[in-house]
């Protein structure tokens, strides 16, 4: 029997299992970075209030599993800043409905992980002022992938039943699982409420689940689905709980995206992710080669224009009178807000303000902001004709192993947004990828992304099946 099944039985107690989990976070946390708050205090309150209504919640989905929340995801009590210093010290009266959903079926929530500020970057090095960069789980001199960097790496270190909830707005699920070696699961646009959420793009912004196996994303992301009244952007739909899921390939038709295995993509990365194509194969999926030619040309400048420019209207509000860090009342009102936010944002998030207020100014709104909406609507029409005969599609979740912070650190920023390419289009068109761990090159993680149709996930999680505990 493990520690979870004594738990859930009240064999063990589950306050002395908390308290004895929070210790190896935090032991974790020492070494790799992974949080940006530890809520000790409201863990162990948690598992108090679960010890003394043990009967409420005998059966439910996640009792005693340790839950973790990018630090965008609002959690009642505990600081919440989406990685930035502009909203350090805010502390929000109420939880985000996925909070809400873990802590209804008896997980305990047990901290916020680190991130690039407000989710702007890809490898987990846009980290707000005095924000610690997360490490690699594998070697600690390479980065995490972003922006859910200490998501995906405390689900890959944990070695107590963790899950983990990452946010992804244009691949920062699908990257960081693919550099830890986790699975990473983004699902349908709608079909998890973002209430609570700290906004990044609203038309782009997805809560989804990562761990170690697709058990434990399958068991997260059932939990937190369905529809919310609180969001308006929600999608009414049946709720699919994942159960019974079943590992069976045979006769399911992947698409293997020709043009996502070009010369830049690092010879090591196309090995592991062939020989991953190769097992769904040997388990009886139809694979054959797909062209997708205009998402792959297109997808990185359309995201971009679109992300930067809903990124500049929701930053708009920290300006140091409602939100955000306040500053010295003096001169304009223009002096005043041009002070506090250059003194509190991060050197990415004050470029992505300048570029996406830029593009949706009157004058260039028709030619960049418009333009790039229209050609979002047509990268959906292309992948919605790949699925017209495909269940899935497949490619590298991202062009190379991970790299090391020497070497970020001599990439320009568009060398930076390049290593989007492969997970953009999924995330434009709003269809659910699951990042799969398909073996090791170099001693560093390989990830190969599935793509699927809308509110496909089932699908994507039987396929992910055949590389459960490998």
């Amino acid at each position: 029997m493990s520690i979870l099944d004594e738990v859930r039985s009240g064999k063990e107690d589950i306050v002395e299992y908390a308290e004895e989990c929070m210790q190896k976070a935090k032991g974790i946390d020492r070494e790799y970075r992974y949080f940006t708050a530890i809520a000790e205090e409201s863990a162990i309150g948690q598992a108090r209030e679960i010890k003394k209504n043990f009967q409420k919640y005998r059966g439910k989905r996640l009792l005693g599993v340790m839950v973790s929340a990018k630090d965008a995801i609002c959690v009642k009590g505990v600081e919440s800043c989406a990685g930035s210093r502009i909203l350090k010290g805010y502390r929000p009266l109420f939880d985000a409905t996925v909070i809400e959903r873990v802590k209804r079926e008896g997980g305990i929530v047990i901290g916020k992980t680190s991130q690039d500020e407000f989710g702007f970057g890809s490898f987990s090095v846009n980290v707000g002022l005095g924000f610690p960069i997360p490490l690699n789980p594998f070697d600690r001199g390479r980065s995490c992938g972003g922006s859910s960097g200490g998501a995906a790496g405390l689900a890959r270190k944990a070695d107590f039943p963790h899950i983990a909830l990452g946010e992804s707005t244009g691949g920062s699920i699908a990257a960081p699982s693919s550099f830890c070696g986790v699975f990473g699961l983004t699902p349908t646009y709608g079909k998890v409420s973002r209430y609570g959420l700290i906004d990044y793009g609203n038309s782009l912004d997805k809560i989804g689940s990562i761990g170690k196996s697709v058990e434990e994303v399958a068991l997260l992301q059932g939990t937190i689905e369905g529809h919310d009244p609180k969001d308006s952007t929600s999608l009414s739909h049946p709720h699919e709980g994942y159960k019974e899921l079943k590992r069976n390939v045979k006769g399911m038709r992947i698409g293997v995206i020709k043009e996502a295995f070009s010369d830049a993509v690092e010879k090591d990365v196309q090995k592991g992710v062939r020989s991953g194509i190769a097992r769904l194969e040997e388990e009886g999926a139809v694979v054959e080669e797909v062209s997708l030619e205009f998402p792959i040309r297109y997808s990185l400048a359309t995201y971009y224009l679109l992300a930067m420019s809903e990124s500049s209207t929701n930053l708009a509000r920290y300006c140091g009178m409602r939100y955000g860090q306040a500053g010295e009342l003096k001169g304009n009102f223009n002096e005043y807000f041009s002070e506090v936010r250059s003194k509190h944002f991060g050197e990415e998030a004050k470029r992505r303000i300048i570029l996406g207020t830029f593009a949706r100014m009157s004058g260039f709104r028709d030619a960049y902001y418009i333009k790039a909406a229209k050609v979002r609507t047509l990268i959906i029409r292309h992948y919605r004709k790949a699925f017209g005969k495909y269940d899935a599609l497949a490619s590298p979740s991202t062009p190379l192993l991970p790299p090391k912070f020497t070497d970020i650190e001599k990439l320009t920023p568009l060398q930076h947004y390049m290593i989007d390419v492969p997970v953009v289009g999924p995330n434009l068109a709003g269809l659910p990828h699951l990042n799969v761990p398909v073996g090791m090159e170099k001693g560093l993680p390989v990830g190969m992304l599935l793509i699927g149709d809308h509110l496909q996930e089932r699908k994507l999680l039987e396929m992910g099946m055949v590389f459960d505990g490998e």
